[in-house]
């Protein structure tokens, strides 16, 4: 039996890089390869590597260490038969064995909440607790040894959000804390009933304060009370804004063509309001037909897309309340003038108050349209379960060139919100960019 040196390999142009997590103890056995210590650098999370099976004799470095290439790691009673062949650090490519392999933990943009049964992981912290959480930025301040255990990406993106590391149950490997786990602290804190409509100090997420101003030291004043739409909608977009990560892209669509056909049927139809919000709808449709991704959910675990064969539209409706989405269902089964029928009869409904729970449920997919006001774009909150919704500006005259002059066209400003969870970038481009096809032809909206 020999007794092997444990080193820090090669790990590039790092230099003291501490030591966040001992893997092993004296008297533990190891295998070749096996993590002896973890170090975290500002870009990712790795481990230094047994060079040989056996036991640990002895450890050279404790938690909160800062270590460099070289540095003696651990003196290991090796089993000869496993035994990793030593090369200088100045030999071209390494054997894969003998190099650290680096462990990044965030994950990619689409991973998602799973599903956490409170008897298999109970919550790191009681709903409603009464004492306030210290700020996520004093996990930092903390000394090494003392820190939550996660990689710097899930370190940033808690920072991000407001969530204090030390709050948070890790599920990963010895404790680590992953970015579902952070995920998962969100979601249990904006589900606790203290913080469904009025948060309390540390608004469950760890956040600061909010500012506790005596406003008449500087003026005249006036309390007003909100109104209860107000408050609902409040928590549940502070909830999809916190939960969902938000990507918005935007589109010119020429809807001059489509403008004067409108008008000439109002004229046709004057008992009946056409709006541009009808022509919308049944354009929102076929893009839905055509990128069915946009017309689907994510399930309550997030492992799971649930694709829908209806098409139920959500129409943000403004009453003196605040905003309501009814929701006009199969609207690929009507035609434009039942659907302006039906959209002024639900408006009326919303802004008399007569709306009932079901005249809400079952969206597909929703349309805020602010045409009527005014505004060049906007950054509409998606409307969870929705995985997208579609912000609507007022349209404008503006020059474009054919390919020989300028002409005046009527172009109308598209933003459209999408979850990056389940849609990424490009499929958004091709989604507006069919959508503005659809409005620049109305003939398509009859295919």
């Amino acid at each position: 039996m020999a007794t092997v040196e444990a080193k820090v390999p090669d790990i590039g142009n790092y230099k003291d890089i501490p030591v966040i997590e001992m893997l092993v103890k004296v008297g533990d056995r190891v295998k070749l390869d096996q993590g002896l210590v973890s170090l975290e650098s500002d870009k990712a999370t790795m481990e230094v590597p047994a060079p040989a099976a056996g036991v640990i004799r002895e450890l050279k470095v404790k938690l909160g260490d800062s270590l460099s290439e070289g540095m003696l790691v651990a003196l290991i009673d090796s089993d000869a038969a496993e035994v990793a062949p030593a090369k200088p650090p100045s030999d071209a490519p390494k054997a894969p064995t003998a190099a650290p392999t680096p462990e990044v933990k965030e994950p990619a943009p689409e991973a998602v909440t799973p599903a956490v049964k409170p008897a298999d992981k109970p919550a790191p912290v009681a709903a409603g607790a009464s004492t306030p959480a210290t700020l996520s930025a004093s996990a930092s301040e903390l000394p090494v040894s003392a820190r939550p255990h996660a990689s710097p990406g899930v370190r940033l993106f808690a920072r991000e959000l407001g969530v204090d590391l030390s709050r948070v149950s890790g599920t990963d490997r010895k404790g680590r804390i992953s970015k579902e786990d952070v995920q998962t602290f969100i979601k249990k804190a904006l589900a606790a009933p203290a913080t469904t409509l009025a948060a309390p100090a540390g608004g469950g997420l760890n956040l600061l304060p909010w500012p506790n101003v005596d406003f008449s030291k500087f003026g005249e004043v006036e309390t007003q009370a909100r109104s209860r739409i107000k408050k609902i909608s409040g928590a549940n977009l502070a909830r999809n804004w916190a939960m969902i990560p938000h990507v918005t892209q935007f589109e010119d669509a020429d809807v001059t063509e489509m403008e004067a056909f409108r008008k000439r049927l109002g004229e046709e139809s004057k008992d009946l309001k056409l709006t541009p919000l009808v022509f919308l709808i049944k354009a929102v449709v076929a893009a839905l037909k055509q990128f069915p991704q946009f017309n689907a959910s994510l399930d309550e675990s997030g492992e799971n897309l649930i694709l829908k064969r209806y098409f139920h539209v959500g129409i943000a409706v403004d009453t003196p309340d605040g905003l309501v989405v009814p929701v006009l269902r199969d609207c690929d089964k009507k035609g434009l003038l039942e659907l302006a029928r039906e959209l002024g009869t639900i408006s009326v409904k919303a802004r008399d108050k007569k709306l009932g729970p079901t005249d809400m449920q079952g969206g597909c997919f929703s349309i805020s349209s602010l045409g009527g006001i005014g505004g060049t774009a906007f950054t509409p909150i998606i409307n969870a379960p929705e995985v997208a919704i579609l912000g609507v500006s007022k349209s404008a005259t503006k020059p474009v060139w054919d390919g020989s002059a300028f002409q005046p066209r009527l172009l109308l400003p598209l933003s459209l919100s999408y979850d990056h969870r389940v849609i990424d970038g490009a499929q958004a481009a091709r989604f507006t960019s069919y959508l503005a096809q659809q409005l620049g032809d109305v003939r398509r909206l009859l295919l």
